[in-house]
């Protein structure tokens, strides 16, 4: 019979080979989007060759060389702090009304012909189109901003979460009634983990919808040129006919939301329905 314990500690081939950070790295794929990037990269600059005008569309050295001065002056950093700042906070306040909605739509079925009616009436609407009403309702400043976040947040994600609660496997609800969860319990410990994957994704489409709506907002109506974020960095070069700026500030969004999905979602993901089991890694 052949030792293969004998072997492994001999060190023969049969011996898996040792984990290694650039192995580790190999393997969760950031090399292939690293190369897609780089690609991208150069179709941006090759065809900003070609059309051989700065105005029109600045090559891709040229809007690193922009960003960098952006970063260097501080107007970059402090436009996109701005930005998240109020982000963050309205991305916040849809989070937590679409988990109530989703919650009384699990509760009763009046819940959820609420949320049905309401997702029906809402979910179809831009946020841009509610620019007019925020501005009546609360004027040119932050409110009006986190009006239209809360809208792009909180109808995806509410319908998302209520989706996966109803996808929820019955005889997994019998368990978790069978062992006296009810209420906020039945909902922490056996909903949320079996549905987290569709509320994973309801998170990632509301953050992209709010993001889109932010710097869109703030292309209409930045608040001021003291306090305004990236979209009225991106208003204000676009103005003064600075397009490398312009770009800078687009790719500035870029790289945020880059950073969002391989930082945020995807350590969520790999810290809940990766480890739990209910989605292939």
């Amino acid at each position: 019979m052949v030792d293969y314990q004998g072997l492994l500690q001999a060190g023969s081939p049969l011996r898996p080979a040792a984990e290694t950070p650039v192995r580790r790295w190999i393997g969760t794929g950031a090399w292939r989007r690293l190369l897609i990037l780089a690609a991208l990269a150069a179709v941006w600059e090759i065809a900003a060759r070609i059309v051989g005008s700065p105005l029109l569309l600045p090559g891709f050295l040229t809007t690193l060389a922009a960003f960098g001065q952006g970063l260097a002056s501080g107007e970059l950093p402090l436009r996109t702090l701005a930005s998240l700042q109020v982000l963050v906070a309205g991305y916040a306040i849809g989070v937590v009304a679409a988990a109530i909605l989703a919650g009384l739509a699990t509760a009763s079925r009046l819940g959820a012909e609420l949320l049905a009616t309401l997702t029906a009436m809402f979910n179809p609407l831009p946020a841009i189109a509610l620019l007019p009403i925020a501005l009546l309702w609360f004027g040119l400043g932050t409110p009006s901003l986190l009006f239209v976040i809360v809208h792009s947040v909180l109808w995806p994600l509410a319908l998302a979460t209520h989706s996966g609660f109803r996808a929820v496997p019955r005889p997994l609800a019998m368990v978790g009634q069978n062992l006296g969860l009810g209420g906020v319990a039945y909902v922490v410990r056996i909903l949320v983990p079996a549905a987290f994957p569709a509320i994973l994704a309801g998170l990632k489409i509301g953050w992209a919808f709010a993001w889109r709506t932010l710097i869109a907002a703030e292309l209409v109506f930045g608040v001021s040129s003291r306090s305004g974020g990236l979209g009225w960095f991106i208003y204000v070069n676009r103005n003064q006919l600075e397009t490398a700026n312009v770009f800078a500030g687009l790719l500035a969004i870029i790289l945020i939301g880059l950073l969002v999905e391989s930082l945020l979602f995807r350590t969520l993901s790999r810290l809940t329905v990766e480890r739990w089991g209910t989605q292939n890694p």
